[in-house]
């Protein structure tokens, strides 16, 4: 069953209030982003969708699979209350997702909701 309507996207921020996933797209050439974004976009309108776009890492965490050319990029991100959290960002370098960075996005979904559980967003 498809969303009735898209899905919210934010970005993690961290205490420093950096926004890791919106710095590492920004640090991409402008054609690479266009296409993460196309599919965060995608993704958005289409939730609950799988592979080969989407798939799930366990934990509640889930990647975006982008083909950027001779590169494949992932984002990490969790849903929560119709909210894409955007947790991190990588260009893969190996068949499997490197444990570092999947451990660093099950990181970044803890502190999410733990701040989410203490001030959950407003709802408009």
């Amino acid at each position: 069953m498809k969303a009735e309507r898209p899905l919210n996207v934010v970005f993690f921020k961290t205490e420093a209030g950096n926004e890791p996933v919106r710095e590492w797209l920004k640090c991409l050439p402008r054609e690479e982003c266009q296409t993460v974004g196309v599919d965060i976009l995608k993704f958005q309108y289409a939730w609950p969708i799988g592979k080969p776009l989407v798939d799930n890492l366990g934990d509640g965490v889930w990647e975006i699979r982008s083909r950027l050319g001779n590169r494949i990029a992932r984002t990490l991100f969790v849903v929560v209350d119709e909210e894409i959290v955007l947790l991190h960002g990588f260009i893969k370098k190996t068949q499997r997702t490197p444990a570092d960075e999947l451990k660093l996005a099950k990181q970044r979904k803890h502190q999410y909701l733990q701040t989410y559980e203490k001030e959950p967003p407003s709802r408009q």
